[in-house]
C-alpha cells in the first residue's frame, strides 16, 4: 500500500515536470543570455543552453552603469502602483454598485464593461493621445497613470462582480440594520471579506501596468519619463545592433518585481481567481 502510494505521488510530481520546465525556461533562457560573454553569444558553434567561457557580468554593468536602468525601473513602479491603486478604487464602487444596487439594465452594464476590456489598445490609443494632449500631460508619466486605467478598470470590475456575488448579502443588510451606511457596510464588512478577491484585481492590475508597452511607446518619448519596457526596449536596440545580452538582463531584472509579489500572494490569489469563477 505505501508503495503504491509513494509510486502515485511521484507520478504525480513527474507529471509537472514538463509544466515546469515550460515556465521557467524563458528565465532561464534570459539568464543564460544576459550572463554570457559577446563573443560565446554570437558564436554559432556553441551550445546556446550552457555557458562555456566562463559567466560575465559585463551586459549587467552596461544596463546599470550607460543607461536609466534605475530612473526606469522607479517610474514603472510609480506608474503601476499609481494605476493599480485609482483603478481598484474605481473597480470596487463600479462592481459594487453593478452588483448591490438593482436598477434597470445593471446586466447590461456589467456586459459593457467586459466588452470594454476586449477592445484592443491598439485601437484606443490615437483617441486616448487626444485626450493626452487636451489634458496637457503628453511626454509625461501623468500620461500613463491616467490612460492605464482605461484597460485596467473594466477587467477589474468584471472580476470583483464574480467574487462580490459570492459574499451573502445578508452580511450588510446586518450591519445597516444596526446603523451603518451603504459605503460604511462596504468598507467594514465587504471589502475585509473580499480581500482575496481584492488581492487578485490589484496584482492583475499591477501586472499588466508594469508589462504594459503600446501607451508607454506612444505616449512619452523623454528618456527620464520612460518606463522599463520602453526604456530597455528603445535604448538597447539601436538601429541594427541588438544588445541582447544587457537587453536580457533588463528582462530579466525586471521580472523579479513581479516574482516576488506572485511568490508572496499565491494562496490568496487563487482562492480570489477560483472563488468568483462561476459567480457571473
Amino acid at each position: 500500500m505505501q508503495c503504491a502510494r509513494a509510486a502515485r505521488t511521484w507520478l504525480t510530481y513527474a507529471g509537472l515536470v514538463p509544466f515546469l520546465v515550460f515556465l521557467l525556461f524563458p528565465l532561464f533562457w534570459m539568464a543564460i543570455t544576459s550572463l554570457k560573454s559577446n563573443q560565446e553569444l554570437y558564436d554559432l558553434n556553441q551550445v546556446p543552453i550552457f555557458i562555456r567561457q566562463g559567466a560575465t557580468l559585463t551586459h549587467y554593468n552596461l544596463l546599470i552603469r550607460d543607461t536609466r536602468f534605475g530612473t526606469w525601473f522607479a517610474n514603472s513602479l510609480i506608474v503601476g502602483l499609481s494605476a493599480t491603486a485609482i483603478s481598484t478604487a474605481v473597480s470596487i464602487l463600479a462592481a459594487y454598485a453593478i452588483v448591490r444596487l438593482r436598477f434597470r439594465g445593471s446586466h447590461l452594464v456589467g456586459m459593457g464593461i467586459f466588452i470594454t476590456y476586449l477592445v484592443p489598445p491598439t485601437l484606443l490609443f490615437l483617441p486616448l493621445s487626444r485626450v493626452v494632449s487636451f489634458l496637457g500631460l503628453g511626454d509625461s508619466m501623468w500620461a500613463l497613470i491616467v490612460t492605464y486605467p482605461t484597460f485596467l478598470v473594466p477587467f477589474c470590475t468584471w472580476l470583483l462582480m464574480g467574487y462580490f456575488r459570492t459574499i451573502p448579502k445578508e452580511l450588510e443588510e446586518c450591519a445597516m440594520v444596526d446603523g451603518a451606511t451603504r459605503l460604511q457596510a462596504l468598507a467594514r464588512i465587504i471589502l475585509p471579506t473580499a480581500t482575496p478577491g481584492l488581492l487578485t484585481a490589484v496584482l492583475f492590475s499591477f501586472t499588466l501596468s508594469w508589462g504594459h508597452f503600446i501607451y508607454a511607446l506612444a505616449f512619452v518619448s523623454s528618456a527620464t519619463q520612460k518606463v522599463l519596457t520602453v526604456g530597455i526596449a528603445t535604448e538597447l536596440i539601436r538601429g541594427d545592433v541588438f544588445y541582447w545580452g544587457s537587453l536580457m538582463a533588463g528582462a530579466l531584472l525586471g521580472s523579479v518585481p513581479i516574482v516576488v509579489v506572485y511568490s508572496c500572494f499565491t494562496h490568496r490569489f487563487v482562492a480570489g481567481l477560483t472563488a468568483g469563477a462561476t459567480k457571473f
